[in-house]
């Protein structure tokens, strides 16, 4: 059996390695879930030589049950439910609804934290890497690629360092391939299967996606945006908020 992370930092390298033939093409750009996907998918970049962005989707944790998801929210008002959760607990639409409005709130003020004024890359016609620092049930996963597949990506790579061999199945149905060095039968949790599962602070992600613009530009890639910078410091963090 494979053995364990050591950090995120160690899954994005071992997730690049499996994903060389990607080096330096023009038309590949690397996708990162935050706030922990970010540390994962800003190693794979590096590596790999191309350009980083993030993908903002936001868990719909079941009532009384905030771990469970009953599905996901995402940009362009994209939501994902989890039919056979929602059923097993018979939550009410109401209830959803109520959740789905206070992630939309985290789900706003993550877009101004991390993006600080950098609009988002261009998908359309590119191979798009989706990476997260793990999966359990992929609700949020496929929030995400239902976003990415509304900008008309050439295709969709989901790279993530764990997962359940069921949901790694699930997922390759719909994407065009799956990258994943390890899948335990029972997963139990993600931090599991890592020597070191530190949350992921925003300030992180704000470091880490503003480095991997500076790269972007040094390099003229020519998937390029015209960034603006900002001196603002990003807005307070919320420490209570889930992954």
């Amino acid at each position: 059996m494979a053995r364990r992370f050591c950090d995120r930092t160690d899954a994005g390298q071992r997730l690049a390695a499996r994903l060389q033939e990607y080096s330096e093409r023009s038309d590949t750009i690397v996708l990162g879930l935050p706030r922990g996907g970010v540390p994962v998918a800003f190693e794979v970049a590096q590596s790999l030589h191309l350009p980083l962005d993030i993908c903002l989707v936001r868990k719909l944790g079941a009532p009384g049950q905030p771990e469970l998801a009953m599905g996901a929210i995402a940009s362009n008002g994209v939501r994902v439910i989890n039919q056979q959760v929602v059923e097993r607990l018979g939550i009410f639409p109401e209830a959803i609804d109520q959740v789905a409005a206070k992630e939309q709130v985290e789900l706003e003020r993550r877009n101004l934290t991390y993006r600080q004024g950098r609009p988002p890359l261009q998908l359309t016609n590119q191979t798009v890497i989706l990476i997260d620092d793990g999966v359990a049930t992929g609700s949020t996963l496929r929030a995400a690629i239902a976003v990415i597949k509304a900008q008309h990506p050439t295709a969709i790579i989901v790279a993530v360092p764990v997962a359940p061999p069921a949901t790694v199945a699930s997922l390759k149905q719909e994407v065009d391939e799956v990258i994943c060095p390890l899948m335990p039968e029972a997963l139990n949790s993600i931090s599991l299967w890592y020597e070191n599962f530190d949350q992921t602070r925003d300030r992180t992600v704000c470091e880490l996606l503003a480095q991997a613009a500076s790269v972007s530009t040094k390099t003229h890639h020519p998937l390029d945006q015209p960034w603006r910078t900002s001196q603002q410091s990003p807005p307070q963090e919320q420490q209570n908020g889930s992954e």
